[in-house]
């Protein structure tokens, strides 16, 4: 409408030599990009008038060409703004079949455990992603609250298929298995039997890390296996522990090929420890040198955190550290024992 107002002015207040008039057909192309099909024709219909308008007051303007071009311009806008709201509606139907996967895959976990504190962050490399290969989940057994985080290889839906496999075997077997090492034995199962679907060559790119980690009701100590991922962060009073395993484990859907033989490590976890589970996407990130994100330098400085301002402050300094710009999905857990358990802590894991 501006567009339109300051075209005709010009056109009323300059020469005819200038014949500013010849600029108003891009008044209704413009409107195309943001308004629907009906006002996007009010306005060229608008222009139309202007311009008969004008031939009033200037007979030799050549009129009947820059009205036949608002015409054929108007048409052709009415038409793009029809095609540009199909197409907005089907992206919005897609972000709502993401949403939902998203809700399969990545489950609200509920903050409280008992005495157990448990935050998550999700962050997509597209804006417009809802979800990828990275996969998180959090439940609390009659073993203990167990976790699981961890990373497909590979992009797009087959990503996310493979992180619903692991994640829903994670679902059913951390209620039945009494160790983490029977629980690791099942995801891998569920990854094979996803990966049967397809072709036998395909087979092995289609691998997943994780870890797997259990804190017992009684506190005092947690219990870490990790399936080739990146080692979590533990931080006790200012100290900084890196959580590597003893013993690498199999990366899950590789066990038939390198063996089945899970290790365990049990440390210390006592009230006020942080512990940080991620995935690569937060050590592969990138600042305009190409130097990685120092993320134990940043945990060290992370003492009087709690699990909340903690992975708010990773999300902050991620997008200040990459610009905006992130390479990859990104997915963390922050878990902290707390002193004294809340009351109401059992009434919000129920309603979880």
């Amino acid at each position: 409408m501006i567009l339109t107002v300051v075209i005709a002015s010009l056109a009323f207040a300059t020469p005819r030599s200038v014949a500013f008039s010849r600029l108003l057909p891009a008044a209704p192309a413009l409107a195309a990009a943001m308004w629907p099909v009906l006002p996007t024709v009010l306005l060229g219909t608008l222009c139309l008038l202007l311009m008969i308008g004008l031939s009033l007051e200037f007979p030799d303007l050549g009129t009947w060409y820059t009205v036949a071009g608002i015409i054929a311009v108007t048409v052709a806008a009415a038409y793009g703004s029809h095609v540009r709201l199909q197409r907005e509606q089907t992206l919005f139907q897609v972000r709502l079949v993401a949403d939902a996967a998203q809700k399969v895959v990545l489950s609200p976990i509920p903050r409280y455990f008992g005495g157990v504190e448990i935050e998550s962050l999700y962050l997509a490399a597209a804006a417009e992603a809802r979800i990828g290969g990275d996969f998180y989940e959090a439940v609390n057994t009659r073993f203990g609250v167990r976790l699981l985080i961890g990373d497909v290889r590979g992009k797009g839906l087959a990503a996310v298929g493979a992180a619903a496999a692991v994640v829903n075997s994670f679902r059913e077997a951390a209620y039945d298995e009494p160790d983490l090492s029977g629980v690791a034995r099942r995801l891998e199962a569920g990854s094979t039997r996803y990966c049967t679907a397809f072709p036998a060559e395909d087979v092995m790119e289609r691998f997943a890390t994780a870890i797997l980690a259990e804190v017992p009701h009684e506190g005092g100590r947690i219990r870490v296996l990790n399936c080739g991922h990146p080692p979590p962060l533990l931080l006790n009073r200012g100290e900084l522990r890196v959580l590597k395993p003893t013993d690498p484990s199999p990366l899950l859907n590789l066990a038939e090929l390198i063996g089945d033989h899970y290790c365990v490590d049990t440390v210390d976890f006592a009230p006020g420890d942080q512990l940080l589970l991620y995935t690569d996407g937060v050590t592969e990130t990138r600042n305009r040198d190409g130097e990685f994100f120092p993320l134990a330098d940043w945990m060290r400085r992370q003492a009087s955190a709690r699990p909340r301002e903690l992975l708010d402050g990773l999300h902050r300094d991620l997008l200040h550290y990459s610009s905006g710009g992130l390479n990859d999905d990104i997915a963390a857990l922050a878990v902290c024992l707390r002193d004294h358990p809340d009351p109401l802590d059992g009434r919000r894991d129920r309603s979880g």
